[in-house]
């Protein structure tokens, strides 16, 4: 399944606030520039040349529009992509390699008239770059970005996902609902796990994408959405949602008996704000009702904040390695847990390929101190790390700023992390749901290490 978060430090403030207000850039070296060298002064004249130009140059600048004097609020819009992305970028070998100076001087060749001119204008420059991460975010994106990580959004409450395509199969992966959230105006409307979303409001979900589609769904609170859903018994229906402001919870837990056990299950869904918090009372709670081991579910968590993911394996390592992040100027800066964690017994980690970046650092640390198995399937890998910046005008940059290494100096980008037991498909729909094959799995093999951890009792003498 494929989410939509990802993996960011704290957001950036806006430039705007940041920032003192820059020179206004002045056309005199341009014009200079533009005097040709051979021409001679007019008979009589004694200026040296370079008085000369300078003097021509003032005469035509003096001549030009005020509009030439000054860039517009769009075209500053580029530069400060440019210069924002230049002092920040993970890897500035890069920008030679792309002719990063000539990318800009393009950019800045064309009509910016608007800020959708802009805006197209830095996708152009962004794109040689190659990297999928480093982005411009429009108004609504960035906003709705930065709301995903602070834990609230204004839509319908609706998780979504692409359901793979079935083999042999060329049709496009559907949009599938994973889940509803709790008490949202999608859960309450009765919609229900496993549905394929096929349009919003009339527009074909397949046209849209995934992104497009969740961006189709947010809206300012009070609106309404038309969607219309494919059921699992292929029957179709429409139902109009009023959009809300909705809590997303990202961490969901309950207790479990398996064969006298008590067990703690605990599911991350993405890293946002509330984690760290959320986190520590499920955990408090598990302690709290004896249970002898924990499931943790990081199955279709895409990242968030870094911060987060951080927090969360503070809480579960005694002083261990996290991971190491390495920044443009290649120096690893190793980040360790501090003594003591808040559960320390028995766990288990459910991973699978919807598992990335932030979540992902969690995994890697759990798996290379021994503090966890992961079970499931290998991971998505992302091991890249992006800041939000926003750009005063609603609109922002999501910028890679850095790579990270588990532990184990394991690099994942591309690559992954391998479970220690992989489960049979299929991949269950709804994580955490009443038919997850992949929690009895979880839950049979956490079992077996209890039973197996228990010394065995001595033999009874038997009277004759």
């Amino acid at each position: 399944m494929v989410w939509l978060a990802e993996s960011t430090d704290r957001p950036e403030p806006a430039v705007s606030q940041v920032m003192s207000p820059r020179p206004r850039a002045q056309p005199i070296a341009t014009v200079a520039q533009g005097v040709a060298p051979s021409q001679s002064p007019p008979p009589g004249w004694d200026l040296a040349p370079g008085v000369l130009a300078g003097a021509l140059a003032l005469l035509l600048l003096l001549a030009q529009p005020a509009s030439c004097w000054a860039l517009s609020d769009a075209q500053q819009l580029v530069v400060e992509s440019w210069r924002l992305v230049n002092q920040s970028y993970v890897d500035p070998d890069r920008f030679e390699a792309v002719n990063w100076r000539r990318l800009r001087q393009k950019a800045m060749e064309k009509s910016i008239q608007s800020s959708e001119d802009a805006y197209a204008a830095i996708e152009a420059m962004l794109a040689p770059l190659g990297d999928p991460y480093t982005r411009l975010l429009r108004p609504a994106d960035f906003a709705s970005l930065k709301a995903n990580t602070e834990g609230t959004v204004s839509g319908v409450g609706l998780q979504l996902g692409l359901r793979p395509e079935a083999p042999g199969q060329a049709s496009e992966a559907a949009i599938v609902v994973i889940a509803p959230l709790e008490e949202s105006p999608a859960d309450q409307a009765g919609i229900v796990s496993g549905s394929d979303l096929v349009r919003v409001d009339g527009v074909l979900t397949s046209d849209l994408g995934l992104e497009g589609t969740a961006a189709r769904l947010r809206g300012p609170a009070g609106s309404r959405v038309l969607v219309q859903l494919r059921q699992a018994n292929g029957s179709e229906r429409e139902v109009e949602l009023e959009r809300r402001e909705v809590a997303i919870k990202p961490v969901r837990e309950r207790l479990i008996e398996r064969r006298g056990h008590r067990l703690g299950y605990v599911r991350i869904s993405q890293f946002s704000e509330p984690v760290p918090a959320q986190l520590r009372e499920a955990l408090g709670g598990f302690e709290r009702s004896g249970v002898e081991g924990v499931i943790l579910d990081l199955r279709n968590n895409s990242g968030g904040l870094v911060a987060a993911g951080l927090a969360s394996a503070d809480d579960l390592l005694d002083g261990q390695p996290i991971v190491a992040t390495m920044g443009r100027d290649g120096l690893e800066s190793p980040q360790q847990a501090s003594p003591g964690s808040l559960y320390s017994g028995p766990m288990v980690t459910l991973v699978n390929g919807g598992t990335a970046s932030a979540s992902e650092i969690l995994a890697g640390a759990l798996q290379d101190d021994g503090r966890s198995p992961l079970l499931g399937e290998r991971t998505f890998g992302k091991g890249l790390i992006q800041t939000l910046i926003g750009l005063g005008n609603g609109s922002g940059l999501a910028v890679t700023v850095a790579r990270y290494a588990t532990p184990s100096g394991r690099d994942i980008q591309n690559q992954g992390i391998e479970p220690d037991q992989r489960l049979a498909g299929p991949e269950p729909l709804d994580p955490g749901g009443s038919n997850d094959a992949w929690l009895e799995s979880a839950a049979t093999s956490l079992v077996a290490r209890l039973e197996a951890s228990v010394p065995a009792q001595p033999a009874q003498a038997v009277q004759p």
